[in-house]
């Protein structure tokens, strides 16, 4: 059975996210229905080969011209220089502004072909088809798209909302169970931000999610939805709640711009996963959260197969870790801002954290 779930904001058009099984047959149908013109189907070259043929086949038979734009795998891609050639490979096409876009993939298509759109012509309709869980839980949903610069991580993008995101919890069978569990980390952030009893059914009954059961995935993904598309409807532009939905990610990218954002060493979810671990033990530290729920908090994550402390990643200096934090996009004033917890469930943003606390926190946790 399908699900469907409407994002509405009082700042941009309402669209349905599909969540489902078998929904790739009928995406033409669906894209049909929209009343674009032509359509650029945008795509990594693994993706391509696992569900090109078959997203073609089904946009030919609903007669939406279509075309394959692949590029290749990985963070790299979110570049300059990628965008720039996406750009150019889409006016060398002739789409105009009634056409449309589509990002077949991961976060790192959604986000370069959403951006991609976001430039075009001032602005060019896309939809999202994610092809991997952290995109459907995530990235496919609220109209972040961006890409990253040797400085940092998504410092370069827009707010451009899809038309439409259609998540086939199909496609997530052909994942690497790293990559499954790398999603993982994201539906369980969504836990700890706002739905304790969520994240008690993903500690519980429903962990068999991260190991690939289908049943649980569905759930967890229609469930994730409805959170980020509730809190990115009060909040589009990130003044307020939206910035919740960082919880892990400041000390997420900081790790990862350290290691070159390198996936082999640590995926983005590995990342966000060690982030909310690390989130929840500074609140400890901070005086704002009982020291039981951050025990809880690592034991759920190392129990997905997931990193709970920066020992499991690698040796950092607190100090380069620091000077990350400090330029991520959520400073203000050059003040650092971080997502804290009084609990599971009930996290709060905190735009005054002490320098002084957080370089002995990281110390504590094993940084030099």
């Amino acid at each position: 059975m399908n699900t469907v779930v409407e994002v509405t904001g009082s700042g941009f058009r309402a669209y349905e996210v599909v969540i489902g099984r078998g929904l790739l047959p009928e995406l033409g149908a669906r894209i049909a229905a929209l009343g674009q013109g032509r359509t650029v189907v945008v795509t990594d070259e693994t993706v391509a080969a696992l569900h090109g043929p078959a997203l073609l086949a089904a946009l030919e038979a609903s007669g939406v011209r279509a075309r394959l734009l692949t590029v290749p795998p990985g963070e790299g891609s979110k570049s300059f220089a990628e965008l720039e050639r996406v750009i150019d490979r889409l006016l060398a096409f002739g789409l105009d502004r009634r056409d449309l876009i589509v990002a077949l993939g991961g976060g790192v298509v959604g986000d370069l072909a959403g951006l991609a759109a976001a430039l075009f012509m001032r602005g060019i309709d896309f939809v999202q088809v994610p092809t991997t869980l952290l995109a459907q839980v995530d990235s496919s949903v609220g109209g972040k798209t961006a890409i990253d610069t040797p400085r940092g991580k998504n410092l370069v993008g827009a707010f451009h909302q899809p038309r439409l995101v259609v998540a086939d919890i199909d496609l997530l069978a052909t994942l690497p169970p790293r990559q499954l569990r790398s999603g993982w980390a994201e539906v369980l952030k969504h836990g700890l931000i706002c739905d304790a009893a969520f994240f008690d059914w993903l500690a519980g009954e429903g962990a068999v999610g991260a190991t690939g059961d289908a049943a649980a995935l569905q759930r967890a993904v229609v469930r994730s939805v409805e959170i980020k598309s509730a809190i990115v409807g009060e909040d589009e532009k990130e003044s307020g709640r939206r910035a919740l939905l960082n919880l892990g990610h400041t000390f997420g990218h900081a790790i990862e711009a350290e290691l070159g954002f390198d996936e082999a060493k640590l995926t983005h979810g590995e990342a966000v996963a060690l982030g909310c671990a690390l989130a929840f033990r500074f609140s400890v530290a901070a005086g704002v959260c009982e020291s039981a729920a951050a025990g809880r908090v690592e034991q759920v994550v190392a129990a997905a197969g997931l990193p709970a402390r920066l020992g499991d990643v690698g040796p950092f200096s607190s100090q380069a870790l620091l000077k990350r934090m400090a330029g991520d996009k959520k400073a203000e004033g050059g003040r650092l801002t971080l997502i804290l917890a009084r609990a599971i469930g009930d996290a709060f943003v905190d735009k005054a954290v002490d320098r002084a606390a957080l370089a002995t926190f990281l110390k504590h946790e094993g940084a030099s």
